[in-house]
């Protein structure tokens, strides 16, 4: 029967419960099947219907019976407040995790699109790992080792003469990049204790500072990464012992660091007996150059590297080696166990099957094209449209284009004049630790529909210039 049979058996049920005491009982679906002349099916459904509003209860082996109907009440909930004590620190998520209406142009995002995706390698690869053992058996704490063997050759191809590359045993998978830096930060820092960050940096990072209790301090960064003159100012001024970058195309910059500059760091790091967090997040987004990690240059234990699977593979892959020597990665290893116990065996097996086919290869080869052409419309757009913003550099790799806009622009207005119009783009003070020198804003090249940049930084230059 059609839904209209079940909302006319509803509406008629409702009638008769409008008028019958709690606790009655309704005719036996027989009954009403005989009465309104339906199937048993549509009976089932008005019924459910009915359940699922309240109105009626259903006793198993007894019946269906009109509920009693209970006095609305507030709900007290103010006893949490003191059991909970202060709220401490608040951190909200940025724009980039909302989600965009169907017809939006999102620039917003730090995700590539889906068609960037290997998703035939993704779902041959789960379709193998479901199959396989990895979903019955708990994987060994540090991950599998064959995944640690790759994440370490990885690293191993980009190692200098005279450098220990870094072994399998060095290697530590982490359900994401997003857990395993709260487990840095908690491992490495300490609550209380201050982590020098580039500014800007990722919002991630400052959001698990904020949820380990760790503070950040700021060193400018520039198009070309920081100045080791003012990072080894700032660990001798705060007492500092880790600093936490992006050297190869920095999120939301672009940035990479180039040879010298990276040696130049590492010098600082070392000669003040720290350690340098490597976040090589864009490994796999690489465009008109080649990743170089410090990791590779590093044989003293002082860089500690992490790298996430989860933009370059699938979204649900969260899986992330994370590379450390010495105590730090057994302290790590051990903060992140007490949270995930071990990282799903199902993800590691299929992260593991996709890298390793000969089409990974191919595909990245095809994804630098990809990225290049989105980043080049994307930056075309801008110049002819939106010439009062500077491109502070164009990235050689990663996924976004970061702007400096006119110092008088309202950039809560600016965002919501063109969320109005279909385009959303990140505020960029969401990437800074502290105040933000000037008016930013990210835009993401790797989203969806790149056909629609070229009118999306008309309406980006449009509404800058109702500003003006």
């Amino acid at each position: 029967m059609s839904q209209s049979s079940s909302d006319r058996i509803v509406a008629s049920l409702q009638a008769w419960i409008a008028a019958a005491p709690a606790g009655t009982r309704l005719p036996s679906t027989r009954a009403l099947v005989a009465e309104y002349e339906v199937s048993p099916v549509t009976v089932q459904r008005a019924l459910r219907t009915l359940v699922a509003q309240g109105e009626i209860e259903t006793r198993p082996g007894v019946g269906t019976f009109v509920r009693e109907v209970r006095a609305a009440r507030p709900h007290d909930f103010g006893w949490q407040t003191a059991a909970l004590g202060p709220a401490g620190r608040r951190t909200s998520l940025p724009s980039a995790l909302r989600t965009p209406p169907n017809d939006a142009v999102a620039l917003h995002s730090g995700y590539p699109d889906r068609e960037l995706l290997p998703e035939r390698l993704v779902r041959a690869a789960l379709r193998r790992a479901a199959q396989g053992e990895s979903a019955f058996a708990r994987p060994p704490v540090a991950g599998i080792p064959d995944l640690q063997a790759w994440f370490a050759a990885e690293v191993g191809r980009s190692t200098t003469r005279g450098s220990m590359p870094p072994t399998a045993g060095d290697v530590a998978i982490l359900p994401g990049s997003q857990t395993g830096l709260t487990s840095l930060f908690r491992g490495l820092v300490g609550r209380g204790r201050p982590l020098l960050v580039e500014s800007p940096t990722y919002w991630g990072a400052m959001l698990a500072a904020a949820q380990t209790g760790v503070e950040p301090v700021p060193v400018a960064s520039g198009p070309d990464g920081p100045d080791p003159e003012e990072l080894d100012r700032a660990f001798a001024r705060t007492g500092a012992r880790v600093f936490y970058a992006q050297p190869t195309f920095a999120n939301p910059t672009g940035a990479q660091w180039s040879t010298d500059l990276a040696e130049r760091v590492l010098a600082v790091v070392r000669a003040h007996g720290a350690f340098l967090i490597e976040d090589d997040w864009a490994h796999d987004f690489a465009i008109d150059t080649e990743p170089n990690p410090l990791v590779a240059r590093d044989d003293g234990g002082h860089v500690v590297y992490i790298r996430s699977l989860t933009k370059s593979v699938a979204p649900s892959i969260r899986v992330a080696g994370l590379i450390a020597r010495g105590p730090a990665k057994d302290r790590i290893l051990s903060d992140a166990q007490a949270q995930s116990m071990y990282v799903s065996g199902v993800l590691q097996a299929a992260a593991l099957d996709v890298v390793t086919q000969p089409a990974w290869s191919s595909h990245l080869r095809s994804l630098r094209g990809q990225l290049a052409s989105r980043r080049d419309l994307l930056l075309a757009g801008v110049r002819e449209h939106v010439r009062q913003a500077q491109v502070t550099a164009v990235p050689k790799g990663g996924l976004n284009l970061w702007l400096r806009l006119p110092d008088t622009v309202d950039l809560a207005r600016l965002v919501a004049d063109c969320e109005a119009r279909g385009v959303l783009i990140g505020a960029g003070d969401e990437w800074f630790p502290a105040e933000a020198p000037g008016r930013f804003t990210r835009l993401n090249y790797s989203g969806p529909n790149p056909g629609a940049y070229p009118e999306a930084m008309r309406v980006l230059g449009d509404c800058l210039g109702d500003q003006a």
